[in-house]
């Protein structure tokens, strides 16, 4: 692979990452706090391509017969860059013709949930309303380092997607990102009373319900997987922000 044929490669990788970053797809991969870096990389390897392109095309033609003829090694022979190199536009082309789907049940299904029981336990009042909208990881949080006494008998409103519990029921759950989706962990939560049923993996839903001191271990990882009582529930398109 010759010097233009890397700045093709290097462009068209620029290309898909500031494609990614002016859409919603790059919250697939990242934390929406991420996109202004995203789009500055793509720019910067753009226009390193460019430039790189530029140079090439102007630099005297003696110098660019060695891109026709292969590289002299010493040996009087000419010598091509191996053609594994082109493997290299494999990425270039999933990002940009391909769209894997957001972190769902699968990932939550192999990865312990992402509670540890050396958090602390210091938890400010539920915002006002009622139902209190909230995310999976404060009330589960809620529930397992606080035992609940933050939430009291309120009602709160929560969003996820179904994955299969540690017995085949369904639970909900939601996955969380320190930065990207590389290092994604699920957060899980059990339901009983007027739980879903009947809904396929990855299924979005909207859960209204109340703390309930009930808990099952997460077979993955032994940690603490803590229940919600379920009071109404509605299946939901996937939210623009899926992780949390």
């Amino acid at each position: 692979m010759n010097k233009q044929a890397q700045a093709v490669v290097m462009l068209l990788f620029g290309g898909a990452i500031v494609r990614a970053s002016l859409t919603d797809m790059y919250l697939r991969y990242v934390k929406e706090s991420l996109r202004p870096f995203l789009i500055a990389a793509g720019l910067v390897l753009i226009a390193a391509a460019v430039m790189t392109l530029v140079h090439e095309v102007l630099r005297p033609k003696e110098r660019a017969e060695e891109h026709d003829h292969g590289h002299d090694h010493g040996d009087g022979k000419p010598h091509r860059e191996p053609w594994v190199a082109w493997l290299l536009i494999l990425p270039v082309l999933g990002l940009l013709l391909v769209a894997p789907p957001a972190l769902g049940s699968y990932a939550a299904g192999q990865s312990g949930t992402a509670l540890s029981s050396q958090q602390i336990s210091d938890y400010p009042p539920l915002p006002p309303g009622d139902p209190a909208k909230i995310s999976v990881l404060d009330y589960a949080s809620r529930a397992v380092f606080d035992k609940g006494v933050s939430l009291g008998d309120r009602t709160v409103r929560l969003t996820g997607f179904i994955a299969s519990g540690p017995n085949g029921e369904p639970i909900l759950a939601r996955i969380i990102l320190s930065c990207c989706a590389a290092d994604g962990r699920p957060i899980k939560l059990g339901m009983s009373g007027n739980a879903p049923a009947g809904l396929a993996n990855d299924s979005w839903v909207e859960v209204i319900g109340r703390y309930t001191d009930r808990t099952i271990t997460d077979p993955v990882n032994e940690e603490t997987i803590p229940y919600i009582e379920v009071e109404t529930w509605t299946q939901i398109d996937p939210p623009k922000q899926q992780y949390e």
